[in-house]
């Protein structure tokens, strides 16, 4: 007997890959929307010194596994969710959605955002500074910005996963063979 049906997303690999593209993506998420709504905040109220130094060491410890491994988990866990999807467009369509605006998140990332970072860490020791407002005032506004806006683009990202999982997840009704064929007795139908 043979299947004509393409071929579904219901194998437990394709079902973990989506769920961990979807927890990755979630974990970047929620990494950037606590900066947002925590983190700034709370820095934007200490001293031009104080803010520098602590955003280095905040850049510093950041670069570590735990970090990349949601960074570019949720990118490569969506892209080969996007590549297990292939012969369904339904979910696959979802999931290419989220990997387009996560490829977004993470360009801008690595575009605006880490060489923001750099242009903090080359500007020395914040010790020795001599005018720490100039390079927090070159720093802040936009790295706050632009982490909002990434921030939203995971966030966007991670409900466009759900998305295709719901819909990967959902069963199509089966036509019964009983009722599509000339079986059973004509007193049953």
């Amino acid at each position: 007997m043979t299947n004509n049906e393409p071929d579904r997303p219901n194998s437990v690999l394709h079902h973990l890959v989506l769920g961990g593209a979807a927890v990755t993506t979630g974990l970047m998420a929620g990494a950037f929307y606590v900066f947002s709504c925590a983190v700034m905040p709370a820095l934007g109220r200490s001293d031009d010194r104080t803010f520098i130094e602590v955003m280095r060491n905040i850049n510093d410890v950041i670069e570590n596994p735990v970090f990349f491994a949601g960074f570019f988990g949720a990118l490569l866990l969506t892209a080969a969710a996007a590549w297990q999807q292939r012969h369904s467009p339904g979910p696959r369509r979802w999931i290419l959605a989220a990997l387009a605006v996560y490829a977004l998140a993470f360009l801008l990332t690595s575009g605006v955002n880490v060489p923001l970072n750099n242009a903090l860490a080359d500007a020395g020791d914040p010790a020795r500074i001599a005018d720490p407002a100039a390079v927090r005032d070159r720093f802040e506004d936009a790295w706050v910005a632009w982490n909002a806006v990434r921030a939203v683009l995971c966030t966007a990202a991670l409900a466009l996963l759900l998305r295709a999982s719901f819909h990967g997840g959902r069963r199509r009704p089966q036509a019964s063979a009983y009722l599509a064929s000339d079986a059973g007795s004509r007193a049953s139908r």
